[in-house]
């Protein structure tokens, strides 16, 4: 065999599609097919200086020098099959591999099978590294960006030719989470879990803290994405104490809504729930409930069973000798690259019981210690046999190493280590700083140790179980209670800083940093109750409730704030007013007009005794809204009319804008058209830059439009709502406009589309916990005897069932494009 590329080499991997079935329809005739596919592919690869690494049944590797011979290899070999029955994907990627006795070694090897294994037959893939090194070349197409299976960071990848071919085999509808590394080893218990996950409806995956078993189960779903058209999603409920908090969590990671089995209705998806032990038994009930009325299914991880009839267990066994050899090598070339495993090696993976957390602890101490070290040290101590007596005896030897690790870091690293554990999820650089007082480069120390990990987009973040043991430490520092403070603290500190961008021109962005810190949230509420702090627990509830209202969770949103309501002192009067306006708003949002006046009507009375003018109308927006819910359009008219006299004393822009708005809603329910109009504009005008004031305008604009006959204006102000409304995550504004859009459909000789919108809106409502206002209902219920009469009860029936279960975006997509 010729002499293996070194330096930066280009690898080439190739297999057959659907040969199962070509073995069927060939027949006997299957061998001389295969002997011939062969024969081709060596050919081509011989001929552009292409090196056989392995065959493995239907499959090659190989490698090359050079980038432009690897694709002209895979064209030939392209070609020279076109005329035969069997059709093979190839996948191209260039890398730096080390080159072992063992053979090509790294990423690069991994990386270039998934992106072969991402193609169809006659397919031909490259990576953007393989590209860049090509030139410019007219044959080489952009697919965009795309995850593959192994789960570490996206690759833009390219196709040689312009044929079509089907979409790509890539992790599309997830969100399963980023991996620093592909899964090693473990192909025995992959294939296992794989059999068992295809019958069965539950699958718990079980066994100790660090036993990989969160690993497994991504790597497994990742495997069956195809397999589940609406989608595999990963809810991490490490950070959960509370059973409640289950049901919306698992719900928002779904569609963002917070009633769990209207988020999944008829949707064919998997469901992974890790860490679930922390909520046993509570947990189970949600489950039972979401297998008895959904078809999802659902893989868990947990440290004992949930123990439902409809479980099946999978024991996750320890890495065999091999794969800890393998696991432990890996983890030691990513911090030397030169690393060449010995003997002490397998006595350290024989050591540490075969757990995967424990061998990764290990292996990221060889910067400074020798294998023969590390086992010296393990065996010298007696941290294998120490800690917990009762507890099992693999997870006394993780806790054994964590606390090994422990030991071997300096004292302002141990201090560090501690303190982190009070971020119950991930965090920024800033917050460790100021709650903690980091340093920078200890946090990257115990990033090279193993003990702190960064998520794809810089948030640090702790391993449950090495959490625990740091929480552990914490306690006896005697730091927890004051750290507890100064989290709670800093997490009030920014949501204060956060609550007037919510209203501004950058809320969007405030949103999203606040979505990562629903954990720091949820803890430091708890942290500030226990504390006795009930009036700052009140303003961090209060700042916050736009979240909630906004990116959904509107049940949980209305619970933290009225319990932290009602244990605040009397005299917090501005804390008692934002509780009670964000506590109207809120039932307002789920249609509960009564209840949100009676929040409203308190904060009017107390705003009054405050002689607080910009609250008063606040207090009179809110009043106006729950009226026109409840019909009583005499009192809106009053409410509004008084609300906008106070806000044009206290001169804010966006006060002033919600008077127009709401002047113009009375115009709507009073059919002057012009009017609304006029307000809406003027609305629009003074809210400038408040994109979630400017989304819900332009959805009124549309209805004004739609009203006065001009179908064309109507089609491009509900266009341009709802692009912003599914970039703001804006569920309260989207219900509003899918209804507007079903009548502009109906309008333009659309009535299939219009009718699935139509339960596209219907669905978003339940899923929600939300309901139309008086003039959308109007609208919708006309729409929907119109749509129905044209069709036929049978084909409305059908087209809006279609709506209900559609991917809305795709949807509304759908919709935007048969607008003209």
């Amino acid at each position: 065999m010729r002499e293996l590329p070194t330096g930066t080499v280009t690898f080439l991997f190739t297999d057959i599609e659907g040969s199962t079935r070509l073995l069927h329809e060939l027949g006997d005739g299957y061998a001389d097919a295969l002997a011939e596919h062969r024969r081709l592919l060596r050919e081509a690869f011989a001929c552009h200086g292409g090196v056989e690494v392995d065959t493995q049944g239907d499959a090659f590797f190989v490698a090359f020098a050079r980038a432009t011979d690897a694709l002209s290899a895979a064209d030939g070999a392209r070609r020279a099959l076109e005329p035969g029955p069997i059709r093979v994907r190839m996948g191209l990627h260039t890398g730096e591999p080390q080159l072992t006795d063992e053979g090509y070694v790294g990423l690069d090897v991994h990386r270039a099978a998934r992106i072969s294994a991402a193609g169809h037959g006659g397919q031909v893939l490259l990576s953007g590294t393989t590209h860049d090194l090509l030139g410019t070349r007219a044959d080489l197409h952009d697919l965009g960006t795309h995850r593959l299976k192994d789960l570490t960071a996206p690759e833009r990848l390219y196709q040689l030719g312009s044929d079509d071919f089907p979409p790509l085999r890539s992790l599309n509808q997830t969100n399963l989470p980023l991996q620093p590394s592909p899964l090693v080893g473990r192909k025995r218990e992959l294939d296992e879990v794989l059999e068992l996950l295809h019958g069965s409806r539950l699958l718990t995956l079980t066994g100790p803290g660090g036993g990989g078993k969160t690993r497994l189960a991504v790597q497994a779903a990742a495997e069956v994405t195809e397999e589940f058209p609406d989608g595999v999603w990963f809810v991490s409920l490490a950070a959960l104490r509370d059973p409640e908090l289950v049901a919306p969590t698992i719900a928002s990671a779904v569609d963002g809504g917070d009633e769990l089995i209207e988020a999944l209705g008829d949707r064919r998806l998997l469901l992974v729930l890790d860490n679930c032990e922390q909520l046993l038994p509570g947990i189970a009930t949600d489950v039972a409930e979401l297998l008895e009325r959904t078809p999802a299914i659902v893989l868990a991880t947990s440290r004992e069973r949930l123990a439902l009839g409809a479980e099946q267990e999978y024991v996750v066994p320890t890495l065999t000798p091999e794969d800890a050899m393998a696991l432990f090598t890996a983890r030691a070339r990513q911090l030397t690259s030169s690393f060449e495993p010995d003997e002490h090696v397998a006595e350290i993976g024989r050591r540490l019981d075969g757990l995967p957390l424990a061998i990764e602890l290990a292996a990221a101490r060889v910067k400074v210690m020798r294998p023969q070290q590390i086992l010296e040290r393990l065996g010298s101590s007696e941290l294998l046999t120490a800690g917990l007596r009762d507890a099992p005896e693999r997870q006394r030897t993780l806790r054994a190493t964590i606390g090994w690790s422990h030991e071997l870091l300096a004292e302002d690293e141990r201090r560090l280590f501690a303190r982190l554990a009070v971020f119950p999820g991930s965090f920024e650089l800033e917050a460790a700083e100021t709650v903690c007082s980091a340093d920078v480069e200890i946090l990257g120390s115990l990033i090279d140790k193993s003990l702190l990990r960064q998520t794809s987009d810089g948030r640090f973040f702790m391993l449950e179980t090495i959490r625990e043991y740091a929480a552990e430490r914490l306690e006896e520092s005697g730091e927890a209670g004051p750290l507890s403070l100064r989290h709670a603290g800093w997490t009030l500190k920014l949501a204060e800083r956060a609550g007037p961008e919510l209203e501004g021109r950058h809320q969007v962005e405030w949103l999203d940093g606040l979505e990562l810190e629903r954990d720091n949230i949820r803890t430091a509420l708890a942290t500030f109750a226990g504390a006795g702090r009930h009036e700052e627990r009140l303003r961090l509830a209060t700042a916050v409730w736009r979240l909630w209202l906004m990116r959904g969770s509107t049940a949980e949103g209305a619970r933290v704030v009225e319990s932290a309501l009602a244990s605040a002192p009397t005299d917090a009067a501005p804390g008692r007013l934002a509780g009670l306006r964000a506590l109207g708003y809120l039932a307002y949002a789920g249609g509960r007009w009564t209840e949100a006046a009676g929040f409203h009507e308190q904060g009017l009375e107390l705003s009054r005794r405050a002689g607080d003018r910009r609250a008063e109308a606040l207090a009179l927006f809110g009043l106006y809204a729950a009226a026109t819910g409840q019909r009583d359009l005499r009192s809106a008219k009053q409410y509004a009319e008084e609300a906008e006299e106070a806000a044009r004393e206290v001169s804010d822009h966006r006060t002033a804008g919600v008077a127009a708005a709401s002047l113009g809603h009375l115009a709507l329910h009073e059919r002057d058209y012009v009017r609304a109009r006029s307000l809406f504009e003027r609305s629009m005008v003074a809210m400038e830059g408040e994109e979630y004031g400017q989304v819900a305008n332009l959805g009124n604009l549309a209805l004004v439009a739609l009203r006065l006959g001009e179908l064309h204006e109507a089609a491009a102000k509900i266009r341009e709502n709802l692009v912003l409304s599914l970039r703001l995550h804006d569920h309260v504004s989207t219900v509003h406009a899918l209804a507007v859009l079903a009548a502009v459909l109906a309008g333009v000789g659309q009535p299939e589309v219009a009718a699935r919108v139509l339960g596209a809106g219907a669905a978003l409502e339940e899923d929600e916990g939300l309901s139309l206002q008086e003039l959308e209902a109007e609208l919708r219920d006309e729409t929907e005897a119109a749509v129905r009469d044209e069709l036929g009860e049978l084909r409305f029936e059908d087209e809006l069932e279609a709506g209900r279960t559609v991917e809305l975006s795709d949807l509304i997509g759908t919709a935007i494009g048969r607008l003209g």
